[in-house]
This record gives structure tokens, sequence and C-alpha cells, in this order.
């Protein structure tokens, strides 16, 4: 029992340091291997989706365990050896009351939060204090700041190959089919407006992290909004099945402090790659000086 209680410890230590380091590196998440929850919220969207996902569940499990144990009770109480006589029985008005009714309550307890999620989905809690433009093509993104002085930049995986050029040799903060050349750099706690359509064929525009997946559709222009709580490197992806290389079409969002953001937009304005150089300079080197204190 104390070899028990001292290798617990032990695990727990080890898991609390792993977080610690880890969270020093990136303050954010991303899919894991194995993964069967969602990932870290970092928005308030996205813990409302997730505490849906937990409330629905309540249901999900009890009416799964019923339906179960009624096939099993159908398929040892009538099989042919110990029912040989079928049952002629068309009709029980109480079982049928009960089939009615039953459904029904559950799908009114599970509709009516359901449409407050909606709701709450389609309706930002500010006007936005940031716009940005989020075309898909086949197989990148391009980023549009409607700002005082509109600029735009194209999003697409990073190559194994560039990732020395890029400094993003870190397979743990930048993984291999997620990183991109050029993430979309917003800031903390700001509401920021997406605009989302597509060049040629339909994409999808999804960071499961901020709780949101907007289809982007050719000749039509969709709006999503999201507003990050937490600083960070973000990733989401393609959901919708857009050819050939849909698997290598990723989205990757940093999420900075405002004064850094100000700073990146500035120079961004004129020299995007210069812009995200100075930007991951900064936060690298305030991570390692993080990661040193602890």
């Amino acid at each position: 029992m104390r070899k028990f209680l001292a290798s617990a410890k032990f695990l727990a230590g080890t898991a609390a340091s792993a977080v610690l380091f880890s969270g020093a590196a990136a303050r954010a998440d991303q899919p894991r291997a194995w993964e069967v929850s969602f990932q870290e919220p970092a928005t308030d969207m996205m813990r409302q989706i997730e505490r849906f996902g937990n409330y629905t569940m309540w249901f999900i499990v009890p009416i799964t365990v019923l339906v179960l144990v009624l096939l099993l009770a159908c398929i040892i109480r009538f099989r042919a050896s110990a029912n040989p006589v079928p049952s002629k029985t068309s009709h029980n008005t109480l079982i049928e009351v009960i089939w009615t009714v039953g459904p029904v309550i559950v799908l009114l307890l599970i509709a009516i939060p359901s449409f407050q999620l909606l709701t709450a989905q389609y309706t930002p809690p500010e006007e936005a204090k940031l716009t940005v433009k989020a075309t898909g093509n086949q197989w990148n993104w391009d980023y549009e700041y409607q700002v005082d002085k509109t600029f735009s930049f194209n999003s697409a995986v990073l190559q194994d190959g560039d990732r020395a050029k890029a400094g993003k040799e870190d397979r743990n903060l930048y993984p291999r089919l997620l990183a991109v050349d050029n993430e979309l750099v917003v800031p903390v706690n700001t509401t920021t407006r997406v605009l989302i359509t597509a060049t040629d064929v339909i994409h999808s525009f999804a960071v499961p992290s901020f709780g949101i997946k907007m289809d982007a559709v050719p000749g039509r222009t969709n709006e999503t909004w999201f507003k990050a709580e937490k600083e960070g490197l973000y990733y989401g992806q393609c959901s919708q099945l857009c050819g050939k290389d849909h698997a290598f079409m990723p989205i990757a969002v940093r999420v900075v402090s405002d004064a850094q953001f100000k700073t990146w937009l500035e120079t961004a304005k004129t020299d995007v790659p210069a812009a995200n150089k100075a930007l991951m300079a900064e936060i690298d080197g305030t991570n390692k000086v993080a990661a040193a204190g602890n």
C-alpha cells in the first residue's frame, strides 16, 4: 500500500510538472493522440458547448442502457425455445402512452437548452472590435484584416523542409499537418468577427477550442465570432471534404496580448513575414524565461 501511495504521488508530481512546463511553452490546446473528450476550452462559448455535451450524456447513457436491457429481455424471454406459442397482443394503452410521452419530455429537456445555446452562438455579447475575412482555397486559407489599412496573406500547411527556416522545429508546439507558415493573429479577450467564404469548393472553418465551425461557400459570405480568453496557439482544420488535399488544410490561430497584437499589426500592414518573425521571437523569449522560472 505504501509503495502504491508513493508511486501515485510520484506520478501526480510528474504530471503536475509536465503541465507547468507545457503551459509555459504554450498556454493552449491541440489534438492529442487517443483523445476522447473535447479540447480545453479557450472561449466561454466552448465551455457552454462542453456543458451541453455533458448534460445530454445524462439522457444518452440511460436511454442506451434501457434499450439494451429491453433487447436482452426480448431475446431471452421471447426466444422460440422459451416461448413456443408467440403472443398475439397488438395493443397496450399504458405502453403506448409511456413511449409517446417519455420521448416528448426528453426531447423538450434537450431542445430548450439546445436552442438557447444556438441563440448564444449567433449573438455576440458585444460589437466586434476586429474583423477578419477567411477565404478557403484548395487547400489553404487567405486572411484579410479589415482595419484602417487593409492587408491580407496566405496561410498554408508548413512543409517539413521549411521548419528550420520558419523557426518552428518544435513539433510539440508546431505539430505535423497542423502547423502553418503564417498564423491568424488576434488579441486576447477581444470579440473577433470572422467572415468566411471560398473561391472554389465548399470548405469549413473550424477551431475546436473556440467552439466555432462555419462552412465556407463559394459566392456566399458566412459569419461567426469568438472571444479567446487565453493566449497561445490554437489549431483547427477544414472540416468539409474539399478534395484530395483536404487533410492538409489546417487552421492556426495565435492569440496574443493586446500590446503584442498592436505591434504585430503595425508591421504586418507592410511586411507580414517580418511581423511574424518579431512576434515569435518575443513570445519564444517570454516562454523560455517562464520555463526557467518554473
